[in-house]
Parts: structure tokens; sequence; C-alpha cells
């Protein structure tokens, strides 16, 4: 059977509909996969094949093909778009068998993330000038990003009814649409509280349910959060590349350092795998090498 790029695309398209409906999964993610999927779908197209007529060494072939120009990351995401809606097709009784399910991904790289010290940290949540609006709002921002290790995604898209400050809580929707909550210590709170009471009547234009505004008084964006925190890690002389995540990582690497179980870190970072946790791990067996080596008389 030749190929058909009606029925390609229907079948991509329900798919889709199913990740985004069934699965619930992020739009993100929901844009990725489909983004992977148009790319092999072309592939299948310039060689006359059809999803359902589609083997192993198909598979194969476009993987080997696009692994020359790709990292191992984006290809390791590729493979585990196409085995998804195989896996799909079958559930669907589209087809029989997943052509792609024998094969294994390919292995990434595992960078240890930078991570800021404690100290580090103070100096960059210093950097906010608390006296002016924008400065209250940023310096809550920060605490509460270091205080809970949100995502920089769920940090911009934090509402007023996903906190409880009285309890110390906020509540956040992250990957795949699960919700959680997650503890907030007593400074993120004293800055929020800030906030609110001064700052964002200030840079309110309405009555957006956004908590995190812009001078225009529309919600903060990921791009924007991303420049304000370059910008105060430069105004504080830190040398390292300063970034929402890197927050993250240094949340998780600290808490691990005073002595919190991986498993608590990990419901508070909201990983769906600990062995996604598991790097941070990694992270402070370097610290306590490095520690190891300056201190002990005989490294």
């Amino acid at each position: 059977m030749g190929p058909d790029g009606n029925q390609t695309d229907l079948l991509v398209d329900r798919f889709i509909r199913y990740l985004r409906v069934e699965r619930g999964l992020s739009e993100n993610t929901v844009i990725s996969y489909n983004r992977d999927l148009v790319k092999f779908s072309q592939y299948l197209e310039e060689r006359g094949l059809s999803p359902l007529e589609v083997s192993q060494d198909d598979v194969t072939d476009y993987i080997s093909g696009i692994s020359a120009s790709l990292s191992a990351r984006t290809v390791a995401r590729n493979l585990s778009s196409i085995k998804m809606f195989f896996r799909f097709l079958v559930y669907d009784r589209q087809m029989k068998a997943n052509p792609a399910r024998l094969l294994g991904t390919p292995r990434i790289p595992r960078n240890l993330p930078e991570v800021l010290s404690r100290d580090e940290v103070d100096l960059l949540l210093s950097q906010p000038d608390c006296s002016r609006p924008i400065g209250q709002r940023d310096k809550a921002m920060l605490e509460l990003l270091y205080a809970t290790g949100l995502r920089v995604s769920e940090l911009v898209d934090m509402k007023f009814n996903n906190m409880n400050l009285d309890a110390g809580f906020v509540r956040t929707v992250g990957k795949g649409a699960k919700e959680r909550l997650v503890p907030i210590g007593q400074k993120a709170i004293e800055a929020l509280r800030s906030y609110l009471e001064e700052g964002r009547k200030t840079l309110s234009k309405g009555s957006s349910p956004y908590l995190f505004l812009s001078l225009r008084g529309t919600p903060m964006t990921r791009q924007g959060f991303w420049k304000i925190i370059r910008q105060y890690g430069a105004k504080g002389g830190l040398k390292k590349n300063i970034t929402p995540h890197g927050l993250r990582h240094s949340f998780a690497t600290h808490l691990l350092e005073g002595g919190a179980d991986l498993r608590s870190v990990q419901v508070m970072l909201g990983h769906a795998d600990i062995s996604t946790t598991q790097i941070y791990t990694h992270v402070t067996r370097e610290r306590l090498r490095e520690v190891h080596e300056r201190h002990h008389p005989r490294p």
C-alpha cells in the first residue's frame, strides 16, 4: 500500500488528542511529541510508507539518520515519541505489534547541574531593592523559587488561590497535570506578604488572578523572569550561569545536604520517577569529595 498523507495526519492527530485529553499531558509535552512525529511522518512519506506498515528496520534507519546531526538527548526524545505513537496505534487496534518496542534508547550523558552555594544564594536573594514595587515582586519570586524548587513555568503560573500563607503551603500543577503541595519557609512567606500588601497593588492594573505581574500589569512570563534572575546574578557579581533551573537545583541539593530524604525531595520537585531525583545525590557526593580534598590533612 502506498503512502497516504491524510491517513498519516489522521493517525498523528488522534494520538495527539489522546495525549492531551486522556493522558492529560502538558501542552509543551504535547507540542514536543507532535513536532517529532511531523518529522518522522515526512520521512515515511518520502519512502512511500504508511505508519501502519512500518517495520523495526524502518525506525532504526530513521533514528540512525537523525543521530548524525542531533544530540543524544534529542535522539532519545524522538525515539520515545515514536515508541509512544506506535504503542497508541496498538492500543487503538490499528496495529498488532509495536515495531519500535525492542529498540534501545541512546545513552544520554548526565551532566551534573551547576548549583549555587548557600552564600551565593543569600547574595542573589539580597539583590532586589525592596523599597520599590518591582524589587518586592522580584524578592518574592526569588524567595519562593528557592523555598519550593518550583519549575519556572509553575512559578509564573502561580495564582492567588494556589497559596495558603497561614498554613505555609503552595499548590501547583506540574508535568502531566499532576497537582502537588509544597511547603514554604518563613522568609518566603514574609517576602510574599510584603509584595502582596505593597508592591502588587502598584503593579496591578485590574483583577488578574496571577500572583506575579509585569510593569504593564500582565502576568510575568518565563522569559521575563529569566532576564530578571540573570540581571541579579550579574549585579551580585556571581560568576556562575544563574538560571531559574539552577535555583531549583540548589533547592534540592541543599535539602539533601541538610539531611532530607530522597523521597521527600522527589515529591517536592514533582518528579514522577525517583531516578530523576537521584542525580542530586551525585551532586552531593561531588561536594563531599571537594570538602574532603580541601580540608583533610591527607587527601
